[in-house]
Order: C-alpha cells, then sequence, then structure tokens
C-alpha cells in the first residue's frame, strides 16, 4: 500500500510572520515591508542583524526565504534563522527547524522541530509528525504521528488536515484514541510555559508499529503573512465581548482571496469575534475582534499562527 501526500521537502511551507521589534530600523523595515519597499526593509534589517538583534536576524532569514529584496536563498535564510534562534527568538527556532528540514539536515531539524511543537506551532507539529509517521530520523511511531498532525489540524492548517484524511486509512480505532488522547495532552503543555533554555528531548517508539513506504511528496505552500510579530500569552479570562480597542492580525495577503479563505479555515476559533478585510498598499490584512485588552487578544492566539494583538 502507499501512503501518500505527508513528508515536506523543499517546498515545504516556512514563512512565518516577520518579528516587530522596538528599535526604530528594524520598526522602519517592516513598515518598508508592508509598502511592498522588500529591498529597503532589507537594507534597514541588515545593520541591526549584523549587530546582533535577534528580530532583525529573523527578518533577513524571512527575506531570503521568500526571494524579496534579495535573492531566494534557503541557505541563506537558514543561517539568519540559526542566529536568532541561538538567541531564543520562539519564531526562528520553529523556522530554523523547517530550514534544516527542507535543506536536507533532518537529524539536526528534529529537535528544534520537538521544541516548537511543543510550544504549539502547527508547521513544526505537522513535519514532527510525518517524520514519526514514516520513522524518518526518529523512531516511527504512528500513535504520536497522528497526535501531533491533529493539533496541526485544528490549528488550521490545510496540508495537516489533508495528511490526517490518509493516516486514517491506517490507524485502528484504539490507535486513534491513543493518539486523541495524547494530542489533548499536547494542547495542555503547550498552554505551560516551558523552563527558560530548556528543550525536549526526541523520544522514540516503544514499538513497532507496520512499515509503511516514505513518502517525499512536497505538500501545498500556504500563503504568505505580511511582517506582523507574534507573543504566546495566557488565554483570557473572561467570556464577555468587549471592545478594548483591540483586534488579532491575522497576516496580510497580496490576493484577497487567500485572505478569506485563511478566515475560512480558522474563524470557528473566535466566536462571537467578526473579521474585517482592511487594504494597505497592495495587501488585504486580516482582523478580527474586537477584545478588551491586549492580554486577551494575546491570548486567542493561541496555536494560531501567524497571529498578532494590533491595537485601534
Amino acid at each position: 500500500m502507499k501512503f501518500l501526500g505527508l513528508v515536506a521537502a523543499a517546498g515545504i511551507a516556512l514563512a512565518a510572520p516577520l518579528a516587530l521589534a522596538q528599535e526604530n530600523p528594524v520598526k522602519a523595515g517592516v513598515e518598508a515591508w508592508e509598502r511592498g519597499d522588500y529591498k529597503g526593509a532589507v537594507d534597514r534589517w541588515r545593520g541591526p542583524a549584523t549587530k546582533g538583534d535577534a528580530d532583525a536576524q529573523f527578518n533577513l532569514g524571512q527575506a531570503y526565504k521568500l526571494g524579496r529584496g534579495v535573492p531566494a536563498n534557503l541557505d541563506q535564510a537558514e543561517l539568519w534563522y540559526s542566529k536568532a534562534a541561538g538567541q531564543g527568538h520562539e519564531q526562528a527556532e520553529a523556522s530554523y527547524g523547517l530550514a534544516l528540514f527542507a535543506n536536507g539536515k533532518r537529524d539536526k531539524a528534529a529537535p528544534w522541530l520537538q521544541r516548537a511543537a511543543g510550544r504549539g506551532d502547527p508547521r513544526a507539529q505537522y513535519v514532527l509528525g510525518t517524520m514519526y509517521f514514516n520513522g524518518d530520523v526518529v523512531q516511527k511511531d504512528w500513535v504520536r504521528a497522528y497526535a501531533l498532525v491533529t493539533r496541526s489540524s485544528q490549528s488550521g492548517l490545510a496540508e495537516a488536515s489533508g495528511a490526517l484524511a490518509q493516516m486514517d486509512k491506517y490507524m485502528t480505532v484504539q490507535d486513534r484514541q491513543a493518539a486523541l488522547t495524547l494530542a489533548r495532552k499536547y494542547e495542555q503543555e503547550a498552554n505551560r510555559a516551558p523552563l527558560p533554555g530548556t528543550a525536549p528531548p526526541i523520544e522514540v517508539a516503544s514499538a513497532q508499529p507496520p512499515r509503511v513506504p516514505p513518502v517525499r511528496t512536497p505538500p501545498r505552500a500556504t500563503p504568505t503573512p505580511a511582517p506582523v510579530r507574534t507573543s504566546p500569552a495566557p488565554s483570557p479570562a473572561s467570556s464577555a465581548i468587549r471592545d478594548g480597542g483591540w483586534r488579532l492580525q491575522l497576516g496580510a495577503f497580496g490576493d484577497p482571496g487567500n485572505a478569506r479563505k485563511l478566515w475560512g479555515q480558522v474563524g470557528g476559533r473566535f466566536p462571537g469575534r467578526s473579521v474585517s478585510y482592511v487594504k494597505a498598499g497592495t495587501l488585504t490584512k486580516v482582523l478580527v475582534g474586537p477584545f478588551a485588552s491586549r492580554a486577551e487578544a494575546a491570548g486567542a492566539c493561541r496555536g494560531v499562527s501567524p497571529c498578532v494583538p494590533v491595537s485601534n
């Protein structure tokens, strides 16, 4: 039997939101990026990145990954991601793991993907889950694979939903139930802050499930978001909906149809909130709200990427 469409190669969607820092050059670079002035953005970021600014380093990695303002170069993207990840930049850690995976360095990618997946990054959960399913670098474990890809699918990643449908063909009812229980455990762990500087080890399965031929078909790329920065925060304490001037930006797209497609995928995660499609130059921003405070908005972002609180 042949299992199709799971493991990503060079085509894996590595795009994550760019980071917005308080330093003026980095902020000015983000603003230039949003105007479509990608070279101007890169020029503003390079100096701070060379001096060790983690946000600027991550943003340069994004530029090289996407080929905007500079020629596309995944090796350079990996280099800049690694510099930011080495400073504990969470978005860079996920993107670094994905870049390593895409560059064929899967043994090095696994610990970074494990770290990001533990925090709830859906892209890392998806790729790590396919690694466990195929026994790629890590020991094959279908229960863990299904749990990780379930978490990724719940965040709205289309590739993960497709992968689950294919996994269902090979999972027993008992293994599927065990995986869903494990997925709930992963969700609870993601809601707890990790200890500084710690990365969970790559675990191995205690038993080998039946062999399934590994797959090397890359998934479709997800839409590229515009530069923003996410910051995990506790879930909102109040269920009442009050307008405190805060919204969530879920991305910005050159194609308005992709903006509406994104809301169709994740809108169910924001009950009682409305969506707005706001033009910003050539981009269409997806804004969701209202929220009473930045903390409430940031809490609603948990498990959604990209997602960033913005004030009116």
